[in-house]
Formats: C-alpha cells, structure tokens, sequence
C-alpha cells in the first residue's frame, strides 16, 4: 500500500528511479545546466542538494558517499574541486527551475534547472541592482518645511544671517569708495604691455627668426616603441624574402621543363623544312620530264 508515500515515484521501479536521478544529478553537476520536465527536476532538485551540502566537508568519507549516489568519478571530482568552493557560503538553495513551456506532442511541462552559482547573467544583474540601490534623502525638505511655516527657525541661524548681510553692505561701500584714478593707471598698463608684446612678434616675423625647435626628449617607453617597429619591419621582410624564395625557385622549375619542349619543338620545325623541300622537288621533276618528251618529240 502506497500510505504515506508522498514523494513522486515518476512512473518508475525504485532501482530505475535511482540510476535515473544519478545520471540527471551527475549531468547537472558537470554541465551546470540540463533541460527535462518539471516533476524530474523537482525530484532531482530533493535528490542533488543534500549531496552539494556535503561535498562542502572535503573528506574521504564524504567522497565515498556521494560516490554510493552518483556513481560516477568524474562527477564527484567536479563537484568537489570546481561547485563547492563557489557553493561555500550558500546555507542551500543550490538550484533554480527555470519553466520553459510545454512539450510538443505529450503537452508535458518542461523546464531547465541549473546551479545558482553559474548563472553569470542574473548575478551581474543582481550585482548592478545592488550598486544602485541605497538610502536617498530629500535635502530641501527643511527649507520648504521652514518657508511653509511648518519648522521654526534656529536662533543660532537667525543671528548669522544679518551679521553676512552687513558684512556684504561694507565690502560694497569699500568697492564704491574707490576713485576712478586708481583704476586707470591699472588699465594703462595691461593696454601698454600688450602692445609690446604685438611689437616684438610683429619684429620676429618680418626679420624671418625662427625660434629653435626644443629638442625633443624621448621616453623610454617612445624608444622601445621604435626598436619593437625597426624589429618589426625587419621581421615583415624576411617574411617577404622567405615568400618569394619558393616563387623563384618554382620559375626555375618552370623554365627548366620549358626548355626541352622547346628543342623538340626545334627538332619537329626541321623535320618539316626536310618534307616540305622533298615535295618541291618532286613538283620539279614532272616539268623537267616533260620537257624531255618534247624535246624528243620533235
């Protein structure tokens, strides 16, 4: 009887259940995220967490446990070397189911269930979030609060506030006082100095004197720049050099095999000239016959 049996069976024998949920767990662990239904990743989810919190005490025992779960080597020492130091200062919650819809064809609900951790998307998210958050305060909320007539001023505030304006009224009347004289010699001076100084230039640039060029100190920084660019033009054309030593030898080549095609080429040219004046004699000798023949004739 199936009394108070409330986990999910999933259709399946104890002894497949287990070796399935061993190969989903082993999987999950070294490829940090699997794609299956929502009822295995739940039952996959209460069966691979308690093995992450245990993988957080390194020991020999505790590799053997996990072993008798998961039955695979390559799982364990992943879980061990590479998910526990990430996974230390999380107290559980190792895993998300992430739904994805529905199955075509059975209509089954999927979903994609991976390690917190390894998540890099969310967790810049989160890390930006928390950058961005922090305690605003309203600055002008008092003074509106004092104009409205809400907040009584300070009398510390009160007292201060007449003592800058007749302080401000002095410096003003001190400004005011000044005659005109004083300020005129000041100007007079600006306006002569500039006018000097447009002559000098003006003198410089009709006599033609070139101010010499201030010696330029290089860096060592600009000065290792310069040998790394000499070493690397050198470099591109040995570079070049090394490219066109095969070209030229394959001309070589080339020309080599050209050139007995040329003297039999020469060879048939004659053989030729040989046929063709052989049947110009024999054009020839026809007349010469009939010449003969008259001759006799007559």
């Amino acid at each position: 009887m199936r009394h108070r049996k409330s986990f999910n069976h999933l259709s399946r024998k104890k002894g497949h259940r287990k070796a399935m949920l061993a190969n989903m767990a082993s999987s999950l662990i070294i490829h940090k995220r699997i794609k299956t239904t929502t009822a295995k990743a739940k039952a996959l989810r209460m069966f691979v967490e308690p093995l992450i919190t245990k993988s957080k005490n390194d020991s020999t025992h505790t590799r053997r446990v996990v072993f008798n779960h998961l039955h695979n080597k390559e799982a364990v020492s992943e879980l061990f070397r590479e998910v526990s130091p990430k996974i230390i200062d999380r107290p559980g919650g190792y895993t998300r189911i992430l739904k994805t819809g529905f199955r075509l064809g059975d209509n089954a609900d999927m979903c994609i269930i991976e390690l917190v951790d390894y998540n890099e998307n969310l967790l810049a998210a989160k890390s930006e979030a928390a950058t961005k958050m922090g305690r605003r305060r309203r600055r002008g909320f008092r003074k509106k609060a004092i104009e409205d007539g809400q907040i009584a001023e300070t009398p510390a505030a009160t007292k201060e506030e007449p003592a800058k304006e007749a302080e401000t009224q002095e410096i003003k009347a001190v400004i005011d006082e000044k005659p005109e004289d004083e300020k005129k010699p000041s100007e007079e001076k600006a306006e002569t100095a500039e006018e000097d100084i447009k002559k000098e230039t003006s003198e410089e640039i009709s006599e033609g004197v070139e101010e010499p060029e201030h010696e330029k100190i290089e860096s060592p920084e600009e000065k290792d720049k310069g040998v790394e660019a000499k070493e690397e033009k050198k470099n591109m054309e040995q570079v070049k050099d090394e490219a066109q030593e095969p070209k030229d030898e394959a001309q070589k080549v080339k020309d080599e095999a050209q050139e007995p095609k040329d003297e039999a080429q020469k060879v048939k040219d004659e053989a030729q000239k040989e046929k063709d004046e052989g049947q110009q004699t024999k054009d020839e000798n026809p007349e010469a016959k009939d010449k003969v023949q008259e001759e006799k004739k007559e």
